[in-house]
């Protein structure tokens, strides 16, 4: 089955975004630097997802779902998120034109953010506990098992929402919360809203794919947060210097490159080192 999430296909979707702006007169340096816009946000998007598929492993193992189940809802999970960030990223996009200024204040959010994944150890989520898990529980008539893929069953006359259900919630919750802290660092990158959009449509679409491929070796990457930690950083401390400093969008992708293949390369030799 072909996936626009697959990799050749941003591949030929970069080759197409080449040609639309040539066909546009724009010039062969504008249609060039689109390319790259592109490509950044997406190396970013694809790169801080893995964060989205620790928090799948954690849903899918608390509320022990079955592996033939996950795929279903991480379908309607990513149909659901591709709305919602469409909404996020067309509301940041209007900000940033009104006020400018807004981009120091997300410079600041992501230096913290990044400053915050290398010092600050974490603690699992209580998962079974959450406010929204609670809401939802209060408002809705849970049932207390799986059946099957169903995300309803009717049990005598009545419609129950079954926990599948509430996995779906969690993992659409948890996507927002993830668009919140990824979605300002597009911006310094470009403002153009085709390319926001549809790097970070493209990024999405492949989660699915990629969150099977990584399920088994994810756990290996011990030293991956800290790369997008560093990333982060880079980030929003180019935001706030942007008045001062200009950091090339060629530059940015050869920093973010360079901060994510250290980190990976870093987990791999040191567990070797370990076994």
């Amino acid at each position: 089955m072909v996936s626009i999430g697959q990799p050749w296909m941003w591949v030929v979707f970069i080759i197409f975004i080449l040609w639309w702006y040539l066909k546009g007169n724009v010039g062969d340096e504008i249609a060039n630097q689109k390319a790259v816009e592109f490509l950044t946000w997406y190396v970013i998007e694809k790169s801080l997802s893995i964060d989205n598929i620790f928090v799948f492993l954690m849903i899918f193992s608390t509320f022990k779902v079955p592996a033939e189940y996950q795929r279903r809802v991480l379908l309607y999970g990513i149909l659901g998120a591709i709305v919602l960030r469409a909404s996020i990223i067309m509301a940041g996009a209007w900000v940033v034109q009104e006020l400018h200024w807004i981009l120091y204040v997300f410079g600041g959010f992501l230096l913290i953010n990044g400053l915050r994944m290398i010092l600050v150890s974490e603690k699992d989520p209580d998962l079974e506990n959450s406010a929204l898990l609670r809401f939802v529980s209060k408002h809705l008539r849970i049932s207390k098992a799986l059946h099957g893929d169903r995300f309803t069953v009717i049990q005598n006359g009545v419609t129950y929402f079954t926990p599948l259900f509430l996995v779906l919630l969690l993992i659409e919750f948890s996507d927002v919360i993830f668009a919140v802290d990824s979605i300002p660092a597009i911006f310094p990158i470009t403002t153009d809203p085709f390319i926001v959009f549809t790097s970070n449509i493209f990024a999405i679409l492949g989660l699915r794919a990629l969150y099977f491929l990584l399920l088994d070796i994810v756990g290996r990457f011990h030293f991956l947060k800290y790369g997008l930690a560093v990333v982060l950083m880079f980030i929003g401390t180019k935001m706030l210097l942007a008045y001062w400093v200009h950091i090339s969008v060629v530059a940015s992708l050869a920093v973010i490159a360079a901060a994510l293949i250290t980190s990976v390369i870093a987990s791999v030799v040191l567990k070797e080192k370990q076994s």
